[in-house]
C-alpha cells in the first residue's frame, strides 16, 4: 500500500521563532537545548542534536469536534523551514515504539494498535484495508506524544 507521512508545516511555528523566553512561557511554550538523545523533531522528522534549540510547544493534532479532539507537547527546531514529506516512514519514528490510531474522515477513531516503528509497514496496510479510516495519527508510544500524520497516497 502507498501512503505519505507528513511532518509538521512549521507556519504556525514561525511567530514564536526568537521570542525571548518569557514572551514564550505565556504562550505555554519553552525553549529547550539539546542535551542528549530522546529529542524527536515534528517539522523535519528527525532527531535533534546536541546544541540545537527546540522550541517546546502545545500542538492541536487533532481539532476533530468530536471526542477524540486532542493536543500534545511536540519538539519543533527553532528555525525550521522544511516541512518533511515522504513515503515511508522516517528513522525517527522506525526506531521507537509507535501507537498507530486510525480516524475517520470526522475525526472519530476507529482503530488502534501499538508496533514496533520499523515494523509499522503492516499495521499501516491493516488500518487503512478499512475503508472507514480516512488518516492515521502516530504517536510515540510511551510519551504518548504526537509523531506525525499518515495518509493514502
Amino acid at each position: 500500500m502507498n501512503f505519505t507521512v507528513s511532518g509538521l508545516s512549521p507556519e504556525p511555528f514561525q511567530p514564536l521563532f526568537g521570542l525571548s523566553d518569557a514572551a514564550l512561557a505565556q504562550r505555554l511554550a519553552r525553549r529547550v537545548v539539546v542535551d542528549g538523545s530522546g529529542y524527536p523533531e515534528r517539522i523535519e522528522m528527525r532527531d535533534a542534536q546536541p546544541g540545537e534549540t527546540l522550541l517546546l510547544v502545545n500542538f492541536e493534532h487533532q481539532p476533530a469536534g468530536t471526542p477524540y479532539r486532542s493536543s500534545h507537547a511536540v519538539n519543533v527546531r527553532e528555525g525550521a523551514t522544511e516541512r518533511w514529506s515522504g513515503d515511508h516512514l522516517p528513522e525517527v519514528m522506525r526506531k521507537r515504539l509507535l501507537s498507530l490510531r486510525g480516524f475517520s474522515a470526522e475525526g472519530s477513531m476507529i482503530d488502534a494498535d501499538v508496533v514496533e516503528g520499523r515494523d509499522a509497514e503492516p499495521l499501516i496496510e491493516r488500518l487503512f484495508a478499512d475503508p472507514a479510516v480516512a488518516y492515521i495519527h502516530a504517536h510515540y508510544a510511551k510519551p504518548g506524544c504526537y509523531a506525525a500524520r499518515i495518509d493514502r497516497a
